[in-house]
C-alpha cells in the first residue's frame, strides 16, 4: 500500500519555507546581507538553540556538549526529522550520534550561525531531497548518511547509466 502521508514539499511549513526562500533570493544584494548580517544571524541562531535545547529537555533527552554543538539523545522519533535535526547549535536525535554524523551536524550549526533564522526557509527552498539539497551537500552527504561511505552509490549509478545507454543503443 502506498504511503499516503504528504510529502515535505506539500506541507504548509515547507510551502512557506519555499516561498520565503524565493523571496530571500529575489531580495539579494543589500537586503539579503542585512537580514543575514552576523549580529542578526547569531541572535537568530542563539534563539533557535535555546528553543531546541528546551524542546529536548521537555522530552526527557540527555544533553551533552561536543565542541560547539549541543547534542540531545534519547528523544522520541517524532521529535525530529530523519535520523536527527540540528536547530541552531542543538542536534536532536534518538541515537544517531556517531563522530561522522556529529561532524555533519556541526556544519549545519555553522550554517545556522551564518544565516540565523533565515536558514529555515532557505533549507526548505533548497528541497526535500537530501542528495540535492545544497546545505546537505555542503555538510557532507556520506557523513550525514545520505550516501554509503564507500561511494558505492556513485559507482552503482554510473554502472546503471552505462547499461541503460547500451540497452538504448541496442533498440535503435
Amino acid at each position: 500500500m502506498a504511503d499516503s502521508r504528504p510529502t515535505p514539499a506539500a506541507s504548509p511549513t515547507a510551502r512557506a519555507g519555499i516561498a520565503l526562500g524565493a523571496l530571500g533570493r529575489s531580495l539579494g544584494g543589500p537586503a539579503f546581507e542585512a537580514i543575514t548580517a552576523p549580529p542578526i544571524a547569531r541572535a537568530g541562531a542563539a534563539l533557535a538553540t535555546h528553543a531546541a535545547r528546551l524542546w529536548g529537555r521537555v522530552l526527557g533527552g540527555e544533553e551533552r556538549r561536543e565542541g560547539e554543538l549541543h547534542v540531545i539523545t534519547g528523544l522520541p522519533q517524532w521529535a525530529f526529522g530523519r535520523g536527527g535535526t540540528t536547530v541552531g547549535a542543538t542536534y536532536l536525535t534518538r541515537a544517531s550520534d556517531s563522530p561522522d554524523v556529529l561532524e555533519h551536524e556541526d556544519v549545519h550549526r555553522q550554517q545556522w550561525e551564518r544565516y540565523g533564522l533565515w536558514f529555515i526557509p532557505m533549507y526548505f527552498a533548497a528541497g526535500a531531497e537530501g542528495t540535492k539539497n545544497r546545505f546537505e551537500i555542503e555538510a557532507g552527504l556520506e557523513k550525514g548518511g545520505y550516501l554509503p561511505k564507500d561511494g558505492s552509490a556513485r559507482r552503482e549509478r554510473r554502472r546503471s547509466t552505462g547499461s541503460e545507454a547500451v540497452r538504448a543503443g541496442e533498440r535503435r
